[in-house]
């Protein structure tokens, strides 16, 4: 059972960041678009706001070996030029080992996020290893109230699995998503692509 810390006004967030919201060029595209084959998909096909869509395969997250959450029903949030970021229902992650850190961030379309460290016993303590939306925003059609309290990983923390492949970490450490082979780019990141 996750220890949940109180979270700023939702009203509030909302009124803040729908300015952001519109200031995406939906058009905008880079010059160097990697090709895409069968079986495989673009971040730039993604939407803005990002949709949620079932994770392909088995999404499995370990620390040294030992499994902290391993989900057959886990939704993906897709948004443009970002990879795929699969969300885990809490039924299905070692919840016990997660620790809110006090940080919390904000998301123009989920909303505030609250992040936890990994704590297992015995093993040093992950920082900043996974986030959730215990109240998302509800003002979209994409209903994002379906992935409340569900968890998040990063793949730069702790080992992240879609099936049998191992996912790469979406670069400059900011963001979460999850690189595997089926996914083409460029992928916002790297340095020069803030305004993606």
């Amino acid at each position: 059972m996750i220890d949940w810390p109180d979270l700023p006004d939702k009203r509030a967030l909302l009124a803040r960041v729908r300015g952001h919201r519109s200031g995406w060029d939906a058009g905008f595209r880079p010059p160097n678009l990697e090709k895409v084959g069968s079986g495989e998909e673009s971040v730039w096909d993604y939407p803005r706001p990002p949709r949620l869509d079932p994770a392909p395969a088995t999404v499995t997250v370990r620390q040294d070996n030992v499994i902290v959450a391993k989900s057959d029903r886990a939704l993906d949030l897709k948004e443009t030029a970002g990879a795929p970021c699969p969300y885990l229902p809490p039924a299905d992650v070692e919840t016990e080992w997660l620790v809110p850190n006090g940080r919390i961030s904000l998301c123009e379309w989920k909303g505030a996020a609250v992040e936890f460290d990994l704590a297992m016993p015995g093993q040093p303590r992950v920082t900043g290893a996974a986030w959730s939306y215990p109240d998302p925003f509800d003002d979209l059609a994409e209903d994002y109230s379906r992935i409340a309290g569900w968890i998040a990983f990063y793949p730069s923390k702790l080992a992240c699995f879609v099936g049998d492949e191992r996912a790469r970490p979406q670069p400059g450490g900011l963001y979460g998503g999850w690189i595997t082979d089926r996914i083409k780019g460029p992928v916002k990141g790297e340095p020069g692509t803030g305004h993606w």
